[in-house]
C-alpha cells in the first residue's frame, strides 16, 4: 500500500477547481502532522493505509494543504469532492466541517472561513429580495431598517402580538419579527397570530406606516414549506426560519420556492453553541455565506461588540461582509443586528456598519416608560440622530421619547 502525502505547500491551485477553508488548528503534533490528518479524514483517507486507494483516486480527490501560517491551515478540496444540487450544504459541511473536529491529533480546530468557486455558486439561486428589495417594500431607500422582536418572547396571545406590532408601526419602525422560541403554540397558534398581524399592519399602512413582521416557520422538515405557503396565504409580509436547528435545506427550500413571494428572515439562535470558541467550531462568517447562498434575504450577526450577545467584532465585520460581498452571483443581505440593543447603542452599531443594515431592539422598545409606541419612537429617533450625524444628547432635546429612553438606559 502506497503513502501519500496531502502536503502541497506554496501551490497554486485553480480557485475554480476548489473549495477553499481556512482553520485555526490547535495541536502538540507538527502542524504538518495535523494539517494533513484534517486533509486526510475530509477526502481520501483514514487512520491507516489501505489497499482500496489508487494513484488516480488520490490525484484527483485528495484534499491539499496549501499554506500553514502559525496555527492557520489553508485547504482545498477539490470540486468533485462535493455533491452539488443535491447533496447541498449538509454535504458541504460534512467535507468541510465534519469528522475532524473529533480528530486525536488536534486539540482544537475551528473552521474559520470558505471560499467557493463562482460555478459552485451558481448552482444556488441566493435571496430572492435581499436589502434592496426589503427597502423596496417598505419606501425605505436610505435609513436604517429600524426594527422590534415581539416580547415577551412567549405567552402574548395574538390579539396581544398584534396590538404590540400596531403600536411598534405606529411609532415609526419598519420591521418587527416572531422570537426564535415561537412557533405554534397554544397560548399564540400561528394562523390566528398571522391573520392578527396583517391586519395590524393594514392599519399601520392605512395610517401612514410602511412595516413588515417576521412569522416565524421553524418546524420539520416535511412541514416547512407548506407552512411557509399557508402563513403567506394568510397575510404574512415576511417569514423567519431559526437555521441552525431547522437546518439549511429547509432555508433553501423555503427560499426558492417558487411560491413563496416573501422575504425570508433568518435567524441565527444556537449559534454560539458552534461560534464561541475561538479555538474550535465553525466562525459565524461560514453560516453567513452559507445562509446568503440558500437565500436568506435578512441574517442576524450580532452587535459587532456593542450589545449583550458577544463582544467579537472581528467576527462580526465578516459576517456583515459576508452579507454584503460583490465578488458573489447573490443579491446582498439585509445584515440584523439585535441582542441587548436599546437607543442609546444605536449610533455606536451604526458607526460600524453604516446606514445598510436592520437595528432590532425587544426589551429596547418594549421596556421603554411610554410603552411600545414610545420605544418605537425612541429607536426610530436615536437611527433619525445618527443619520443626521446629530449627538443622541443633543437630540433628545427635541425629542421626548429619544430623552426618557436615555434616562433609563443610557448610551454607549
Amino acid at each position: 500500500m502506497s503513502s501519500y502525502s496531502y502536503l502541497a505547500l506554496g501551490e497554486e491551485i485553480d480557485r475554480e477547481a476548489y473549495v477553499v477553508a481556512k482553520y485555526r488548528v490547535t495541536t502538540d503534533l507538527p502542524m504538518e502532522k495535523a494539517a494533513e490528518a484534517i486533509a486526510a479524514e475530509q477526502s481520501t483517507g483514514t487512520w491507516t493505509g489501505i489497499s482500496t486507494l489508487k494513484d488516480d483516486v488520490f490525484d484527483r480527490y485528495a484534499g491539499k494543504v496549501t499554506s500553514i501560517d502559525g496555527d492557520m491551515v489553508t485547504l482545498a478540496f477539490p470540486v468533485e469532492d462535493f455533491s452539488g444540487r443535491y447533496g447541498g450544504v449538509p454535504q458541504i459541511l460534512s467535507v468541510i466541517a465534519g469528522n475532524l473536529f473529533g480528530l486525536g491529533s488536534v486539540k482544537g480546530v475551528r473552521l474559520e472561513d470558505v471560499f467557493f468557486p463562482d460555478s459552485f455558486l451558481r448552482q444556488y439561486k441566493g435571496p430572492k429580495f435581499g436589502d434592496e428589495g426589503m427597502r423596496n417594500m417598505l419606501s425605505r431607500p436610505e435609513k436604517p431598517l429600524v426594527g422590534t422582536i415581539v416580547k415577551p418572547k412567549v405567552g402574548l396571545s395574538p390579539k396581544d402580538t398584534a396590538e404590540y406590532i400596531y403600536e411598534a408601526g405606529i411609532g415609526g419602525l419598519t420591521n418587527g419579527k416572531d422570537d426564535e422560541t415561537l412557533v405554534d403554540q397554544t397560548f399564540c397558534p400561528i394562523e390566528e397570530r398571522t391573520k392578527a398581524v396583517a391586519e395590524a399592519l393594514d392599519r399601520v399602512d392605512e395610517e401612514g406606516g410602511h412595516m413588515m413582521h417576521a412569522i416565524n416557520i421553524s418546524s420539520n422538515a416535511n412541514d416547512i414549506v407548506q407552512l411557509a405557503e399557508d402563513v403567506q396565504s394568510w397575510g404574512a409580509r415576511e417569514l423567519m426560519v431559526d437555521v441552525l436547528t431547522s437546518g439549511f435545506g429547509a432555508l433553501q427550500a423555503v427560499a426558492e420556492d417558487p411560491r413563496i413571494k416573501v422575504p425570508v428572515h433568518v435567524h441565527r439562535t444556537m449559534h454560539a453553541a458552534i461560534t464561541k470558541d475561538p479555538y474550535n467550531g465553525i466562525a459565524m462568517c461560514v453560516f453567513s455565506k452559507l445562509v446568503r447562498m440558500c437565500g436568506g434575504d435578512a441574517l442576524h450577526i450580532g452587535t459587532l461588540g456593542v450589545g449583550k450577545m458577544e463582544g467579537d467584532v472581528a467576527g462580526g465585520r465578516m459576517s456583515l461582509e459576508a452579507c454584503r460581498d460583490t465578488n458573489v452571483p447573490f443579491k446582498t443581505v439585509m445584515p440584523v443586528c439585535s441582542g441587548g440593543v436599546y437607543p442609546g447603542i444605536v449610533p455606536a452599531v451604526m458607526k460600524v456598519t453604516g446606514n445598510d443594515v436592520q437595528i432590532q431592539a425587544g426589551g429596547g422598545v418594549a421596556g421603554h416608560p411610554e410603552g411600545v409606541r414610545g420605544g418605537a419612537m425612541a429607536m426610530c429617533q436615536a437611527a433619525d440622530a445618527a443619520f443626521e450625524g446629530i449627538a443622541l444628547d443633543e437630540y433628545a432635546k427635541t425629542h421626548k421619547e429619544l430623552r426618557e429612553a436615555l434616562e433609563r438606559w443610557g448610551s454607549k
